[in-house]
């Protein structure tokens, strides 16, 4: 019975795939900063900004900025998320985790995963004994811990167009003047080649800041979303291993005292 008790009790003290997302997004935006002074200091930034006439640069660092806030505040929640999982675990290997499946679940803190718990406490007091499904509560689960995750597929797609775009309009400004020159008129001729220039400036930077844009997001979101997919793992081994288990164990003895009382 004690190697039982002990063999239950037995949890990795410290899970090295449970990292802080949000750290992780901290070092990543960190870098990234030091890059964008570096590249200020030598005046790339200013040079970006006056060779872009259409200013398409500039909305896409604006919506590169803003998708990063998003992403922030997404890392956040799932490393609130994944901290209260990781509490929920202490609770439920602990002397308390018959206290903590009760329906209300005062015990564990507040969360998806809580939530997720409480809805089988639910599912198993309703349905009375037999294996307890969680399959379609998984589902929900995984659609709630994504959330708006898919806005970093969006952005990244937006800005990397935009940068197409840029270099549709700036081959457009290059090209244009090549319709009405003079080859005889050297003023025509140095105008036009001024318009070539600027067109062809307008053509690299928007590029530049489209591709670097949407990779740098992309793999903002990638970190994210494998943040959320160790949450989501977490908590369908600890619902498996540790919540339905006890719930069918009680539903089962519920059961046997009514049959033994009628």
């Amino acid at each position: 019975m004690s190697v039982v008790s002990n063999t239950d009790r037995v949890e990795p003290t410290r899970d090295p795939a449970e990292r802080g997302p949000l750290l992780l997004w901290m070092i990543f935006t960190g870098l990234t900063v030091f890059a964008a002074v570096v590249l200020a200091r030598y005046g790339y930034f200013h040079l970006m900004v006056a060779s872009d006439r259409t200013y398409l640069s500039s909305v896409i660092a604006v919506l590169y900025v803003a998708t990063c806030c998003h992403c922030f505040w997404r890392t956040r929640a799932i490393a609130r998320e994944a901290d209260a999982a990781r509490r929920c675990r202490a609770i439920l290997i602990g002397l308390d985790a018959e206290r903590a499946l009760e329906p209300d679940a005062q015990l564990l803190p507040k969360g998806l995963v809580t939530n997720h718990i409480k809805s089988l406490v639910t599912k198993a007091r309703t349905q009375g004994a037999g294996r307890l499904d969680q399959t379609l509560l998984l589902r929900t689960l995984a659609d709630r811990l994504r959330g708006s995750n898919g806005f970093g597929g969006f952005a990244s797609d937006t800005l990397m167009k935009l940068g197409l775009l840029g270099t549709i309009i700036g081959f457009i400004i290059m090209l244009a003047p090549i319709a009405g020159l003079d080859v005889n008129d050297k003023l025509a001729m140095k105008s036009s080649m001024g318009l070539m220039s600027d067109g062809m400036a307008v053509a690299m930077y928007t590029t530049l800041a489209g591709l670097v844009g949407s990779i740098l997001v992309r793999i903002q979101y990638y970190m994210l979303d494998a943040a959320t997919g160790r949450v989501f793992s977490d908590a369908v081994m600890l619902t498996e291993t540790r919540v339905t288990p006890r719930l069918e164990r009680a539903m089962e003895r519920a059961m046997e005292r009514a049959e033994q009382g009628a």
